[in-house]
């Protein structure tokens, strides 16, 4: 029991220092484990799934492209039907963005029942809701609307 009170000490009190952040990321168990000359060793028992839970924070997803998954918004351009006519207007309304807008990431993707064209990947409302104002005022997107999704972070 003494272990695991030790371990969620530790693992908090890394948590709040940002100079470990970047420990925490690239797997805080194996951190701990390693032989330093000099440190103290640190022994872990635990369940093989935990160790697997703390490679990732929680509400996060990586991927093998170098992103992470968090929740954020997105502008929705376009949403059609599900004909194949909604698609070819889903595609155009996508390499229109494209070109006039070529800073944005473009999202063409089918969610039954429609067609759905939405571009970028913003943390905050507020970042959203700007590109969503130029895009009405600049790009002729009147429809332009905020939704919540899951967006792609660089790392």
């Amino acid at each position: 029991m003494k272990t695991y009170t030790l371990l969620y000490s530790c693992l908090f009190f890394l948590s709040l220092c940002p100079a470990c952040v970047h420990a925490q990321n690239s797997h805080i168990v194996r951190s701990l484990k390693s032989d330093v000359p000099g440190e103290g060793k640190v022994t872990i028992h635990q369940e093989p799934g935990i160790e697997a839970l703390l490679g990732s924070p929680h509400g996060l997803e990586t991927s093998d492209d170098g992103t992470i998954k968090m929740a954020g918004y997105r502008v929705q351009v376009y949403s059609g039907g599900n004909s194949r006519d909604s698609k070819r207007e889903a595609e155009s309304v996508a390499s229109r963005m494209k070109s006039g807008f070529p800073e944005l990431k473009v999202y063409t993707l089918f969610n039954p029942p429609r067609w759905l064209c939405r571009a970028g990947d913003f943390l905050s409302i507020e970042e959203a809701d700007a590109m969503m104002r130029k895009l009405r005022k600049e790009g002729g997107f009147k429809e332009a609307v905020i939704v919540k999704e899951q967006v792609n972070i660089p790392l």
